[in-house]
């Protein structure tokens, strides 16, 4: 059990959402955000670093994005819908963005393909939230 599901068990209020799916999600966004922050890091290791320019940009703004998601996403009290979608929203455009962009690096640079595949599920967790949320 992650602290995500172990938090949400204690929480002392009902919440609108499946708690296992909320805390999958959150998981999922948190370790794409470190993902994300590790790909942008190997890539200025990299000799070619000034051409990875869009590729670093991309995931270091996918980690940012995915941490606020995840926080918001966390926070149960007096909760907002339509902050939620947007957050949401934004992260799956985000994570988009960052794993196509990473994907045209995964044939050369193992990092990006992991990023790319970890931006994916981060995609497909939040538009899963989404839904459970709308």
């Amino acid at each position: 059990m992650t602290n995500a599901q172990a938090m949400l068990d204690t929480y002392p209020r009902t919440f609108n959402v499946d708690a296992q799916l909320l805390a999958a999600t959150i998981d999922v966004i948190v370790d794409c955000a470190s993902t994300c922050t590790q790909c942008a890091d190997a890539c200025l290791s990299e000799r070619n670093a000034g051409e990875l320019a869009k590729c670093i940009r991309l995931n270091l703004d996918c980690a940012d994005v995915c941490t606020t998601t995840a926080r918001v996403v966390s926070r149960q009290t007096d909760y907002d819908a339509n902050v939620t979608r947007a957050v949401l929203d934004a992260c799956i455009a985000t994570c988009r963005s960052c794993g196509d962009e990473c994907s045209q690096h995964a044939d050369h640079m193992a990092h990006c393909d992991i990023c790319s595949r970890a931006c994916r599920r981060c995609e497909q967790a939040c538009r899963d939230l989404l839904g459970a949320i709308s």
